[in-house]
């Protein structure tokens, strides 16, 4: 079976369009949300609600707001991602999120060991800079690298 190519697939079903980098942006950013509060709220549950280490929630809690953000981006964020080479996608995702966990897992064990922390506050602080930094990467690299048309 032959691959569409993406301006056949577009004629071929209308519902297949393309986004301007400022409206994949503003999706990314909602979705983003929505997998934080998975992220967050795993985190926080398993770190402050079970006392379970730092390091163990937060990877926890990567892995389900991750696979959340990936499934929902590619098809509502990055419609173009039917196309192409499905494997290839998955793989440059693979490598992608791999890097961007030991980036967010590391920044925030590395501001936990700078500063300490003892509050909640503190933990939801660290936590977002490192979902930031994490984000920052994943758009860049999503849009031009894995999705890219």
């Amino acid at each position: 079976m032959a691959v569409a190519e993406p301006a056949a697939e577009q004629a071929a079903n209308p519902e297949v369009k393309r986004l301007g980098v400022f409206n994949q942006l503003i999706r990314f950013v909602v979705v983003g949300g929505g997998c934080a509060i998975i992220d967050y709220g795993t985190y926080m549950a398993l770190l402050a609600g079970l006392g379970w280490p730092a390091w163990v929630s937060k990877t926890i809690s990567f892995i389900l707001g991750t696979t959340a953000s990936y499934l929902i981006n590619r098809k509502f964020t990055f419609s173009g991602a039917g196309t192409g080479n499905a494997g290839a996608k998955a793989g440059a995702f693979a490598v992608l999120y791999t890097v961007t966990f030991f980036v967010n897992v590391g920044t925030n064990q590395l501001l936990i060991w700078l500063t300490s922390p003892y509050a909640n506050w503190q933990f939801t602080l660290i936590w977002v800079v490192a979902q930031g930094l994490g984000t920052l990467i994943n758009f860049v690299m999503l849009k031009w690298v894995v999705f890219r048309d």
